[in-house]
């Protein structure tokens, strides 16, 4: 195989002709991740400050008119530090703090605020929300900011701009654009992805690769990663068109290993734990787990908010971590501290 690929060989590697093949690009893919990561996977936890949105994306739960009548919330200081203290209490270090697409509701001053006082638990703390700006993304970063998380969803503007009914997630160019702000911010991890199921998977699963290598080449001090989130629960008026299965999202998985070795690649909650498991020796370094998609999921009870989505594995933080030890590798909650960072306050 060769050892410096170009997007033809990405092209080759996602196509049908690399079916007969797959085991010994497994062999490869789990080469590759242990020469560049080890034997390790990280492990994170989602932190839902609101499930507030303003956009329709036609396939997610938070949409404006998902026809979902659960009660929609904004959680409190008080209530994110109880949700920081719950997660503390499983043993994270790492949290990603979400939203919906409501700058309206939830101001890129609010989340930078809660960027602070997520950064008062935990060492590392990342953001999946709406686009922002870089000057936004460098106040975050001040707090204590140090990873963005954002999907393109896909990469076929058509598709985008049929799912995407209303809202600033309409502008596609923004959005395409919003990695690139973060990364001259300095924020110090990129993490993107398609969401799987909207289009053909083997046209996003290319376009995202090349958009990891791209974040490589022009944001090189930030670390980038590919998450492959696939859609499999959806509201009732949303037919997934694309459905991806488990052979061509592990195919998927493993030919973006070999195109961009040094990125992270994130497992969520999304899968089965069996599926999950199997990935753990074939590329996967980021993985969550005991998560919440709904605002006040870990500490607030007898309460049911709206979710984003219904996730397929259940177990604790300490089930997965102890399938991770029985698999042989080391799960690791902590990979960064602030002040090994010479330009930390």
């Amino acid at each position: 195989m060769r050892e410096n690929r170009e997007p033809r060989d990405l092209a080759a590697l996602l196509s049908g002709h690399a079916i007969p093949r797959l085991e010994a690009i497994a062999r490869e893919a789990q080469r590759l991740t242990r020469l560049h990561f080890g034997r390790t996977i990280s492990m994170y936890a989602p932190i839902y400050l609101s499930n507030l949105c303003g956009a329709d994306c036609t396939y997610c739960g938070y949409a404006v008119h998902s026809g979902h009548k659960e009660r929609r919330r904004t959680l409190t200081e008080a209530e994110l530090r109880q949700e920081c203290e719950a997660l503390r209490g499983h043993g994270y270090l790492s949290v990603l703090l979400l939203t919906g697409e409501a700058p309206h509701a939830v101001s890129a001053g609010q989340i930078a605020r809660a960027v602070s006082v997520a950064h008062e638990y935990f060492p590392s703390v990342g953001i999946e929300v709406y686009s922002l700006k870089e000057d936004e993304y460098r106040d975050m970063t001040r707090r204590g900011l140090d990873g963005v998380t954002l999907y393109m969803e896909t990469y076929h503007e058509p598709t985008f701009e049929q799912v995407h009914l209303q809202g600033l997630k309409r502008d596609y160019l923004y959005r395409l654009d919003t990695m690139d702000q973060a990364g001259r911010a300095g924020v110090r991890r990129l993490s993107v992805g398609a969401l799987l199921g909207l289009y053909d998977w083997q046209m996003d699963g290319f376009w995202t690769a090349l958009h990891a290598r791209y974040l490589q080449r022009t944001c090189w001090q930030s670390a980038v990663s590919i998450s492959f989130p696939r859609l499999l629960h959806t509201p009732a008026r949303f037919c997934v068109p694309h459905l991806v299965s488990d052979r061509e999202l592990m195919q998927l998985i493993l030919a973006s290993r070999l195109f961009v070795p040094e990125a992270g690649i994130n497992l969520s909650t999304r899968e089965r734990p069996a599926f999950r498991d199997g990935l753990v020796r074939l590329g996967v370094t980021h993985m969550s787990a005991g998560s919440s998609t709904r605002p006040g999921g870990y500490s607030i009870t007898g309460e049911e908010t709206l979710e984003q989505f219904e996730i397929e594995d259940s177990r604790s933080p300490a089930e997965v971590s102890e399938m991770i030890r029985l698999a042989g590798y080391d799960p690791v909650w902590k990979d960064f501290d602030h002040a090994f960072d010479p330009l930390a306050g």
